[in-house]
């Protein structure tokens, strides 16, 4: 028995939480109209609520970012608040890194950091901050409850009332869980709108969450991420789509499914209505989608090819669009998108039967991980949704499609596709014989090398090559044998034996694209339904309107 007695039960302090929450408040009241905040007091607000030290969640999601309240904190004296731990899904603004480069924070937990992914890497290696994890969204949102509470929350709304109400519109995306993991363990919750207004189209995030709200000087910073001009696919995109689209989705059945936000999935879209109706898949295949609104999905929409939609966010310039398209999207009384991403990340993860995405690097046993030497680009979601849940009980065709063996107990499996070009732009392989990953988590002390998603979850890899179908292979050695046979002549590709290749594709473990009816002669962009900007706008009867970046006519 320890010698340290345990104190008391009647003489612990069971809220000191609340009262920390309780004292910060009070410093910031001379600040305060019952919630509402002055935009020019944002640096004084600021350092009455933040003590050094803070775990502070900044919403920089996929799109929509909290810009006045990041640019705000990166302005602060580091003298007075420093090395906070810094919780964000996605690093996506020059501030999130300059706030490490300052000292304002030190440790950093995320998700997703592609357009800071350079400054990130360099950041790291300069000493300036610590990685706790490279999370999914899923994995970061589930710590913020457990073992990574939040004491102050910073989020962006389209509007809330006095009362603090807010309507976060289409771009529901992390905010409620952010508000529900801060506010209910007394964490701080502010939130910087684009305006207060006396009455709300709807309630997303009702106002007992929020302590502070304020009118920022300009809307809130949001990006068009899911937008793909049909003008940069080319013919390997459209040969891959057509490999995908009959060797995979065709032959397995497949109808619900998640899309990554690469030109090679956007082809796909854009074949449904034209390669994929010449094969008489419409209504077989690709009914169900766990997705943000690609607009190149419209032409499939508009010919009848997609039942739902459930999004993770929105997608600027999809708004009237999917305001006209209900039985599609989820949509709210006032006719806005409600997204949620954890949601939408649970039903990419147990509600559909394939993942298909693409990787910076992939090694012989299909590891892959967009984490490579000079950049940290993160995974958000891909791990979620890229492998195969253990703990799913309901079946389907395409999941039982994967049943190996004849034992009295199996289960399903599903489908985890990767689909990569052997060589990226400039020349590099793809298909490495090590990722960079294993050096960068080895020289940033990582526990563990930093995978997107692991080689044995990954069921099919896609290349110009053909397909491997991974799950068909018996043992490790014709595993390694499958991929390499479409890994062209990469270092993985280059060890690939003519002889196995034949068994295999005897086999149906590798299929070329003459094995899966496919010829690469009509790989041609006239067999996409939209070939620019403009063809989706008129596919849509002019509800979809294209950032002006992307209006090229």
């Amino acid at each position: 028995m320890s010698s340290e007695r345990a104190v008391p039960a009647e003489q612990r302090v069971w809220t000191l939480r609340r009262a920390e929450k309780q004292r910060r408040m009070q410093r910031i009241a001379p600040f305060l109209a019952g919630k509402i905040a002055q935009s020019e007091d944002i640096a004084a607000l600021l350092e009455g609520v933040l003590e050094a030290g803070d775990r502070v969640v900044l919403e920089g999601d996929n799109q929509k970012q909290a810009d006045f309240l990041s640019t705000a904190l990166s302005e602060l004296d580091p003298r007075r608040i420093h090395d906070l731990h810094l919780l964000i899904s996605s690093l996506s603004r020059p501030e999130h890194i300059s706030l490490f480069e300052r000292g304002i924070a030190r440790k950093l937990d995320f998700a997703f950091a592609g357009p800071q992914s350079l400054r990130l890497a360099q950041a790291l290696e300069d000493g300036l901050l610590e990685i706790g994890a490279i999370h999914t969204y899923v994995e970061l949102y589930a710590r913020m409850f457990i073992d990574l509470v939040p004491r102050v929350a910073f989020l962006c709304a389209d509007c809330a009332d006095r009362n603090g109400n807010l309507y976060t519109g289409p771009n529901t995306e992390d905010s409620p869980t952010i508000a529900e993991a801060t506010a209910f363990r007394d964490g701080i919750v502010i939130v910087q709108v684009n305006e207060i207004v006396d009455e709300l189209p709807r309630v997303d995030i009702p106002g007992d969450w929020i302590d502070v709200v304020l009118q920022s000087p300009k809307p809130y910073a949001i990006e068009p991420l899911f937008t793909r001009d049909p003008r940069q696919i080319n013919e390997l995109h459209i040969l891959m789509a057509m490999l995908v689209i009959r060797g995979i989705y065709e032959r397995h059945g497949i109808t619900s499914l998640n899309h990554g936000i690469g030109f090679d999935t956007a082809a796909i879209e854009l074949l449904l209505p034209t390669y994929g109706e010449s094969l008489g898949l419409r209504g077989k295949i690709c009914r169900n989608w766990a997705l943000n609104p690609h607009p190149t999905l419209i032409p499939a929409i508009e010919s009848g090819w997609v039942e739902s939609i459930h999004c993770f966010g929105s997608e600027v310039g999809m708004e009237s669009y999917i305001a006209a398209r209900p039985d599609i999207f989820a949509t709210g009384r006032d006719g806005s998108l409600r997204s949620n991403r954890v949601l939408c990340q649970l039903a990419g993860q147990y509600g559909v039967d394939l993942f298909i995405g693409s990787t910076l690097q992939m090694d012989a046993d299909a590891n892959s991980s967009t984490v490579t030497r000079g950049r940290i680009a993160g995974f958000g979601g891909a791990p979620n949704m890229g492998h195969d849940p253990r703990g799913r009980r309901h079946a389907s065709a395409a999941w039982l499609e994967l049943l190996r063996g004849q034992a009295p107990v199996q289960r399903g499996r599903k489908l985890v596709v990767q689909v990569a070009e052997t060589f990226q732009y400039g020349g590099v392989p793809a298909f490495v014989d090590e990722l960079d990953a294993v050096d960068v988590g080895r020289k940033s002390g990582m526990p563990v090398a930093p995978v997107m998603i692991y080689g044995d979850d990954v069921t099919h890899v896609v290349t110009e090559q053909g397909i491997a179908y991974l799950y068909k292979a018996e043992g490790e050695e014709e595993r390694r044998a499958a991929l390499a046979a479409v890994a062209g002549v990469s270092p993985v590709g280059l060890r690939s034996n003519p002889a196995m290749v034949e068994r295999l594709r005897r086999a149906g473990t590798v299929a070329f694209p003459a094995d899966v009816g496919v010829s690469s002669l009509e790989a041609s962009r006239k067999l996409l339904a939209a070939r620019n900007m403009a063809d989706l706008v008129e596919w849509s009867g002019g509800l979809y309107r294209p950032p002006a970046k992307f209006r090229n006519w």
